[in-house]
Parts: C-alpha cells; sequence; structure tokens
C-alpha cells in the first residue's frame, strides 16, 4: 500500500511513519516541520497539499496534521476553524478525486465529559473551540470522501522527535526537582501513540471506514497518570501537587468524566491497545 501522512513530524504523525514502514508500505512523510526525509508542507497550503496528494498515488491518506493547543484554539477560534475543518475537508476532497481513503484524527474533546466513557454512537457536546472545530471536522472530512476513517483519541504520549508530549514535560520537570501540578478531576483513556499508529494502519489496511475509538485499555485522572509516569520513570512523586481544573485557571473548558470505550475497534483489530502502565514502560524502553 504506498500512503501520504500529513503532519509526520508530530507523536502520532512519526509514529504512523514507523508502523507503515514496519508493516512494508511505501510512504510519503509531509510535515510543516520536516525533518530528514520528510517533505515540507503546511495543509494550510491547499494548492499544495491538493498537489502533493495526486503525486503521491497513496492509497490512504493519513492526517494528523491539527491546531491541538486546547487553550490557543479557545481564543483563535477562526485559526482552529480553517486548520481542523476547512484544511482537513479539502485535503479529504482532493483524496477522494484520486480515489485515495482518508484518516482524519479527532478527539474525545467532541464530548462534554458529563458522563463518559463514550461510545463513538454516542451524542457529541463540545464545551470548547477546540472540540467545536474538530466536530465541524470529522463531518466536513465525512461529507467530502465516501471512504473516510474518523479516528478519535485522546491524551497521546510515547516517543517522539520534538518531546513535546505530557509525559516529556514531566520528566523535564521531575528531573530538574521542580514542582509539578496535574488535575486530579479531568478522567481520561490515557494512548500509547505506538498503539495508536498500528490500529489506524491495521484499519485502513482492512478498508475500514466511518468513527472508530483508538484509546488506551484503561481509564484514569490525569494526577494518577503523572504518579505513574514518576513511578515508571523513577521521579520523585512528592515533587507532584494534585489539582483541580477551577485550580489551574485554564482557559479552555475541559470535558472532565469522559474517556473512550473501544470496544468496536478491538473487535476489528488485533493490534494491543495497552494500558497506560504497559505503555509507559514501553516508552521507558524505547527512549532509554
Amino acid at each position: 500500500m504506498r500512503a501520504l501522512v500529513i503532519g509526520a513530524s508530530g507523536q502520532v504523525g512519526s509514529a504512523l511513519v514507523d508502523a507503515l514502514r514496519g508493516r512494508g508500505h511505501d510512504v510519503t512523510a509531509a510535515a510543516r516541520t520536516p525533518r530528514s526525509g520528510v517533505v515540507p508542507l503546511d495543509i494550510l497550503d491547499t494548492v499544495r497539499t491538493a498537489r502533493l496528494i495526486g503525486e503521491s498515488e497513496a492509497a490512504w491518506i493519513f492526517c494528523p496534521a491539527a491546531l491541538t493547543h486546547v487553550d490557543y484554539c479557545e481564543d483563535h477560534r477562526d485559526e482552529a476553524m480553517r486548520v481542523n475543518r476547512d484544511a482537513a475537508a479539502l485535503a479529504a476532497r482532493a483524496a477522494a478525486r484520486h480515489g485515495s481513503g482518508f484518516v482524519y484524527y479527532s478527539t474525545e474533546y467532541v464530548f462534554d465529559g458529563a458522563g463518559g466513557p463514550y461510545a463513538e454512537g454516542d451524542t457529541t457536546n463540545p464545551v470548547s473551540v477546540y472540540g467545536e472545530s474538530k466536530l465541524a471536522g470529522e463531518r466536513a472530512v465525512q461529507d467530502g470522501n465516501a471512504r473516510a476513517l474518523i479516528v478519535r483519541t485522546t491524551v497521546v504520549y510515547g516517543p517522539e522527535p520534538q518531546e513535546k508530549n505530557f509525559v516529556y514535560q514531566l520528566l523535564r520537570r521531575g528531573r530538574a526537582g521542580e514542582r509539578m501540578r496535574a488535575p486530579m478531576d479531568q478522567i481520561s483513556s490515557p494512548t500509547y501513540n505506538v498503539d495508536l499508529a498500528g490500529a489506524t494502519v491495521e484499519l485502513a489496511e482492512r478498508g475500514a471506514t466511518g468513527v472508530f475509538h483508538v484509546a488506551g485499555s484503561a481509564m484514569m485522572d490525569r494526577c494518577a497518570f503523572a504518579r505513574l509516569v514518576c513511578e515508571v520513570f523513577g521521579l520523585d512523586a512528592t515533587l507532584l501537587d494534585a489539582a483541580t481544573t477551577a485550580d489551574l485557571g485554564q482557559r479552555a473548558r475541559r470535558p472532565l468524566r469522559a474517556g473512550l470505550l473501544i470496544d468496536r475497534v478491538r473487535g476489528v483489530i488485533t493490534t494491543p491497545l495497552r494500558s497506560p502502565a504497559e505503555g509507559l514502560r514501553a516508552m521507558r524502553a524505547a527512549i532509554g
């Protein structure tokens, strides 16, 4: 299978490239922040994006490129919609013109967090601009491509070239002896990026379309996850302070009782979706 990954420099995109190549697929990797072997591409450059989709002759376009800074999105609605809805939809339509499937990565933030964990068919009700933009993106991509695959995930962590995710932030602060705060009232399903990538590739190989939740196999609050990071990586857990979301004063609302049910995807794939403890141990082994 030929594949194109748009957003290949991030934690999901880089894991996707590795998963695709590991399964013997021919991959073109593209990103706004290129590195060796990655084609320069800004998804907002819709002409260049459409051209690359055609040139790649890919059977599947994987698009983890997105504006994911939740608080930034809250004050930049237009930009969030341009990236997470409009640019993705244009790319999906370009893929459709070439007969290519299109994978769009979404989030548990399409739910309000009042009654999680959520299944794919549960009622959406985003409480932030980020969540609104991703839900709008889901719908626009599905309208533009009959072979659209929507993958909702959450709290993604794992090895990544840019070392930006929550675990890396904890590692930097903990190793520097700095105090760390984490909310104890945001419940979710931490997801190991290697598993997310492998599951997505397998779904594409099987020709899956529609909405799938792909997340870790256990739910926990962010503070409990942070404590587990300390345990697995040998950080001083006494530096960790539990806080409420209200204490943190975050600009955008968060879905508090969220999490994703993964029964549907487990009925389709064989890729393991590990628990946070298993995923963190794998990350430790991978990054040393």
